[in-house]
């Protein structure tokens, strides 16, 4: 595993999924929300943001978590191995809201310069991602050799695969 992509829906648990396997892995991580956000939670332009990401793409070796469909295509072909974290509308709005609760108001070290927020944009945002961008998603996987992919369904899936295969337990 040399380029490992990481997608699924806000509050799936990515970004922590992306430093335990660049760590594991001695691989760099790149937090495709961290190029899209400047301080304060200021978008990028969105050419400039995915010429960057395309960038981080050719390099060799990364692991590289986010969705952002207008490059996801490039990422998806350049892996080795893709990570899809399929989890329930429930799973992740939990997971939103604990985050929230745990570290509202200091700034996230994957996005630096921005605080953890939570608004109205953003719950609704999470609340239909399942339905519209989930099949985005499994149609461009359905396009990529099936043998790189794998699609967990539950936090205790993944957890079980990442012990199997590192004989190590998953940290948060």
């Amino acid at each position: 595993m040399k380029r490992i992509c990481i997608i699924g829906g806000p509050g799936s648990g990515k970004t922590t999924l992306a430093n335990n396997l660049g760590k594991k892995l001695n691989l760099p991580v790149c937090h495709i929300d961290g190029i899209n956000h400047l301080e304060k939670w200021q978008l990028r332009d969105k050419k400039e943001r995915d010429e960057i990401i395309i960038s981080k793409s050719n390099e060799d070796k990364w692991v590289i978590d986010g969705n952002y469909i207008t490059t996801l295509n490039a990422r998806l072909e350049k892996s080795d191995f893709v990570i899809f974290l399929d989890y329930s509308t429930f799973t992740r709005v939990n997971s939103v809201l604990h985050r929230y609760i745990k570290i509202r108001g200091k700034e996230r070290p994957e996005i630096p310069g921005c605080k953890e927020k939570l608004d109205y944009e953003f719950l609704k945002f999470v609340l239909k991602w399942n339905k519209e961008k989930r099949p985005k998603i499994y149609a461009l996987l359905d396009k990529i050799d099936s043998s790189k992919v794998h699609i967990f369904k539950s936090r205790k899936k993944l957890h079980k695969w990442y012990n199997d295969t590192f004989n190590e337990k998953y940290t948060y």
